[in-house]
């Protein structure tokens, strides 16, 4: 009986091994919202004042072989306070970005959240069916020390800690703890960068390559090609933040398939699939 169980197990290690290496993904960065422009100082520690950035708001779609719809973080909705304090125009809501590659809300299945700052997580109530995936430390941080004495609550926003409470009473939230973790056939997140208390970036298989999906671990090409952190406000440890970027370095084969936050350059750098919406590859 012994034999038999354990021949069980090895099959279905097996099994799931091969169903891992078989599993590729599609990878999409989806704008959906701009500021006006900014000079790179705000987003690159001592970077230039006189070169500005039309920064940019993104969403990003892991479409799967498996059946899966995968958003990296969900933006947000139009009327969050910090919308209309940061001028953001040009905004269309995520979940209509979707239907210019053919997918509804109801179609997505999980939700990778980075981090949740504002513009990241507010909107993951667009999208009933999905399941979300968020670091277990970074979750307790935004719904607990954050609003105590002496927390850093920049850029979060009450509503969202209520979302993502009710997230998670509704059974749909599972708490990743730790780092270099596999969540999902092909998916692994990472932490390290510390923009939050302990935000995490997603590395993707894609086909012979490997894409990672920085977020706001990086917020602008700038950060990466100088290996330079946001200013004080925009990292819990700007050390943390610069070798995080230089680990993202050994985990692709090249590094533009290291895709910044909030750079609209991804738009000239990849191919055009609609306005608005670029395959990485």
């Amino acid at each position: 009986m012994k034999k038999i169980i354990l021949f069980g197990v090895i099959v279905l290690a097996i099994t799931i091994k091969a169903y891992s290496q078989n599993v590729n993904y599609e990878v999409y960065a989806l704008k959906f919202a701009n500021l006006n422009p900014t000079p790179i100082s705000m987003w690159a520690m001592n970077g230039p004042t006189h070169d500005s950035i039309n920064m940019c708001f993104m969403v990003w779609l892991i479409k799967g072989n498996n059946g899966k719809n995968i958003l990296v973080d969900a933006g947000f909705f139009r009327d969050v306070k910090e919308a209309k304090d940061y001028n953001v125009i040009n905004f269309i809501r995520p979940d209509s970005m979707l239907l210019k590659i053919g997918l509804r809300a109801e179609d997505i299945t999980d939700i990778i959240l980075s981090h949740p700052h504002w513009d990241h997580i507010d909107g993951i109530d667009l999208f009933p069916n999905a399941h979300v995936w968020y670091q277990k430390e970074d979750f307790n941080y935004f719904v607990g020390t954050a609003w105590q004495e002496n927390g850093n609550h920049w850029n979060f926003n009450k509503r969202d800690v209520h979302k993502i409470i009710d997230v998670n009473l509704a059974g749909k939230l599972t708490l990743v703890d730790g780092d270099d973790i596999e969540i999902i056939p092909g998916i692994k997140v990472y932490t390290g960068s510390r923009h939050t208390f302990n935000s995490q970036y997603v590395l993707v298989k894609t086909g012979t390559d490997k894409t990672i999906l920085a977020s706001d671990n990086i917020w602008i090409y700038y950060n990466l090609e100088h290996l330079i952190s946001p200013p004080t406000y925009g990292t819990f440890d700007a050390t943390a933040y610069v070798k995080s970027m230089q680990r993202m370095k050994t985990l692709v084969s090249d590094v533009k398939y290291i895709i910044p936050g909030h750079d609209p350059k991804v738009f000239s750098l990849f191919p055009s699939v609609k306005e608005g919406v670029a395959r990485i590859r």
